[in-house]
């Protein structure tokens, strides 16, 4: 009988017990979609692209580079519903970073655009890396968003650069210095 109570005792605790571990499992499920709201909202606030115009004669140059089309196009576009949406929009966005580096337009290919995209497509990265931890810090996030944007503009800079150097005449035998300079045709050791 006394067998009996304090199995009854033991069952009516393991009960109560239950109880509260699902009450306190609905609080913290409570706690955890306040917070992923308040990261949405921030990230949601924060998410602001903000490409400028380039001048005309450097649009020419670049109208058909696909890849920067596309990733104008594809970092225009801004998710709306869910953190989920933000997370598929930071990997599609280092995918179209990194093709960047392929096909770039023959006036373009020089070293210093290299490294701008490189910067780019590292920034991107660390994005995607930020928005996809268990605990997104939306601060950083933001902050990544502003740096993207400035990399950006850097490499749109970069651009205009390098059309406004081409526009400028060679003086007389300038050109003939250049070629002087140019180690790749130096005579080989070989046949010295």
């Amino acid at each position: 009988m006394q067998l009996k109570s304090i199995y009854l005792l033991f069952f009516a605790l393991l009960i109560v017990s239950c109880k509260n571990d699902e009450s306190l499992l609905i609080i913290e499920q409570q706690k955890e979609a306040q917070k992923k709201e308040v990261v949405f909202n921030s990230i949601n606030r924060g998410w602001l692209f903000e490409i400028s115009q380039i001048e005309p004669t450097t649009q020419s140059k670049i109208q058909n580079w696909v890849e920067w089309r596309n990733f104008l196009t594809e970092i225009n576009q801004k998710p709306k519903s869910s953190i989920s949406a933000f997370q598929k929009k930071a990997t599609i966005l280092s995918k179209k970073a990194m093709d960047l580096e392929f096909n770039i337009p023959i006036e373009f290919d020089k070293p210093q655009m290299k490294t701008r995209i490189t910067v780019l497509i590292t920034k991107i990265k660390s994005l995607d890396l930020y928005i996809h931890l268990q605990q997104i810090p939306a601060q950083k996030v933001i902050k990544l968003v502003g740096e993207i944007n400035t990399e950006i503009d850097f490499l749109q800079l970069q651009m205009e650069e390098i059309v406004k150097r081409s526009q400028i005449p060679l003086e007389e035998g300038e050109q003939d210095l250049i070629m002087m300079k140019d180690t790749t045709r130096a005579i080989p050791d070989e046949l010295k």
